[in-house]
């Protein structure tokens, strides 16, 4: 099966080795995205929804960037520092879902980058290629 790999303009050097989104047969894998800059700077530091908004506004970017929109996640893995900024993930998440919602879990971790508070990766379907 072909794959496409998704990189939006503007992407900065990845901190490992990966791509921000595989599309393959349809379905688009945007990798686990950390509130981070060009540089690999974490962003908003001690915000959590600041950095949720930048995370989510890096997936849209992957998603569109492969032809699609937030309406076609289906499926989002989410990772937290701590509990206490999960209201703050939640306001910010549901701006970027209004309607039905992508299926999801979350749960608490330590995160590769010390100061990011929140890592989601995604999955869209996109539909079969023509």
């Amino acid at each position: 099966m072909p794959k496409t790999v998704v990189i939006p303009p503007g992407t900065g050097k990845p901190i490992a080795p990966y791509v921000p989104g595989t599309l393959a047969d349809g379905v688009l894998y945007v990798s686990g995205t950390l509130p981070l800059d060009a540089e690999a700077n974490v962003v908003h530091e001690g915000d959590a929804g600041a950095q949720t908004r930048h995370v989510l506004e890096t997936i849209k970017g992957v998603v569109e960037a492969a032809g699609g929109s937030m309406d076609d996640v289906t499926f989002n893995h989410i990772f937290l520092k701590d509990w206490a900024d999960y209201g703050a993930i939640n306001a910010v998440y549901a701006e970027y879902f209004p309607g039905e919602k992508p299926a999801r879990y979350c749960i608490q971790c330590g995160l590769v980058k010390p100061t990011a508070l929140v890592e989601i990766a995604s999955v869209a379907h996109l539909g079969k290629p023509a």
